[in-house]
């Protein structure tokens, strides 16, 4: 008996180190009525918060910006992810910075900020847990101009969870990771949503050095043979009900 209630405890211990090797993320989307707020989000992004979560210890942060839309228009919108190595992390980080005066102090202009002269519109804050294919994120190592380089912001919505949880599946035993790799999207993460305002969903960030270059990477993937047998599967049919894409590009104090 002692033999097995140790293979029980050990086997736990196993599957527990296993699950904690999968980071969370969280995305936090800032959008803004005026430069004026964008610019004293940029300065508390770039001087207090970023610098802050270093010296805890979380590195490779993400910010971003949009590039204009289809009709030339570009949203007033911040993007953050962050990486954490737990939940118990990721709880603790607002208190956390509430009480780090060197951070309140960076970011005075921003903390102090009165009702009426707010430094953004709203944050919206979407919070995942990364895919057992990739369990750690692996920030772009591309070079050249940050202004011309698409980080493509992809969320999978489905219409039911079962359906959702199909396409997770198509991500991972059905190999659609693996093909993102061999033709060198070089993703930064993949990542079932755990809270956020579009569920059931899931979301994934591809990098790529220009707009040419993310289409034909793009054409590429749905021309390839492991595409064309993994689209038509049975059990992989109607899991997604809707794309969103949001192409982006990292800001100059961005860690990536």
């Amino acid at each position: 008996m002692k033999k097995i209630g140790l293979f029980v405890i050990t086997l736990i211990c196993s599957l527990s180190l296993h699950a904690q090797a999968r980071e969370y993320y969280q995305l936090k989307i800032y959008t803004f009525d005026t430069e004026t707020q964008q610019q004293t989000t940029d300065d508390y992004l770039k001087n207090a918060f970023l610098p802050s979560l270093k010296r805890l210890g979380i590195e490779n942060v993400g910010v971003f910006k949009p590039h204009p839309q289809d009709d030339g228009t570009i949203p007033k919108q911040t993007y953050v992810l962050i990486p954490f190595k737990s939940i118990v992390e990721f709880g603790l980080l607002d208190d956390t910075l509430a009480k780090d005066k060197t951070h309140q102090e960076a970011g005075k202009t921003y903390w102090e900020a009165a009702h009426d002269k707010a430094p953004y519109k709203r944050i919206e804050s979407i919070f995942m847990k990364a895919f057992i294919d990739m369990p750690k994120m692996e920030p772009s190592k591309l070079e050249g101009p940050r202004k011309d380089r698409i980080y493509e912001l992809r969320s999978y919505e489905a219409a039911t969870e079962n359906l959702y949880r199909k396409k997770v599946d198509m991500f991972n035993a059905g190999g659609e990771v693996k093909l993102f790799d061999q033709l060198d999207f070089n993703a930064v993460f993949y990542a079932e949503v755990l809270s956020g305002g579009h569920m059931p969903n899931l979301m994934y960030m591809t990098t790529h050095l220009n707009r040419e270059i993310r289409d034909a990477n793009w054409k590429a993937f749905v021309e390839s043979p492991e595409w064309e047998k993994l689209k038509v599967m049975p059990k992989y049919q109607n899991t997604v009900s809707r794309n969103d894409t949001r192409l982006l590009y990292p800001t100059e104090y961005s860690d990536y």
